[in-house]
């Protein structure tokens, strides 16, 4: 057992991950109501010895933390419209062009209460012909799952509402934060 499993354990944190170690692939996630999921999905990945990247404001790329979240597979997401292209663009050719990726995407894209969530994930796997697996943080159970594999249709609003009906079950740490409606 590794550090980041134990960790996990001594807090009473069990993890399940039962979908493949794809080298390309987007890990959905939610509920995130809290930064503590940041912390609590980088362990639980780890626990199982994989790696994943993941996307957070460029607020967050400061010295030292930059460094450090860089080092750890961050992308910064910058809170202005890009001058290089659009986000989705930008990752969709770096998914292309990588021989193994896999990056973290929270769809609420904020802690706060939201029922708009990001599509940017769904236009990013279709056009770089990658799956989606669905990871999520049960906080009053304290599991941590990344179970199901998601391929998306291409129907946008479709595709949305099925991601959303596999997360109603969830709780995140603050449950008056999450909604899939």
């Amino acid at each position: 057992m590794n550090i980041c499993a134990r960790i996990l354990r001594l807090f009473g944190w069990t993890v399940s991950v039962t979908v493949p170690d794809y080298p390309k692939c987007i890990i959905c996630v939610a509920p995130h109501t809290s930064n503590w999921d940041f912390v609590l999905g980088e362990l639980a990945y780890c626990s199982v010895g994989r790696r994943a990247g993941f996307l957070m404001k460029d607020t967050w790329f400061f010295w030292p933390l930059g460094a450090i979240f860089r080092a750890i597979g961050g992308i910064a997401v910058p809170r202005k419209k890009p001058g290089k292209g659009s986000l989705t663009d930008i990752l969709v050719e770096k998914f292309r062009k990588a021989e193994r990726l896999v990056l973290a995407i929270t769809p609420e894209g904020t802690r706060s209460r939201t029922s708009q969530w990001h599509t940017g994930f769904l236009h990013i796997a279709k056009q770089a012909d990658i799956p989606i697996v669905l990871g999520a943080f049960d906080f009053p159970t304290k599991r941590i799952m990344v179970d199901r594999v998601f391929t998306p249709s291409g129907d946008i609003e479709a595709d949305m509402r099925a991601i959303k009906d596999f997360y109603a079950p969830f709780t995140g740490k603050y449950r008056d934060k999450f909604t899939t409606e």
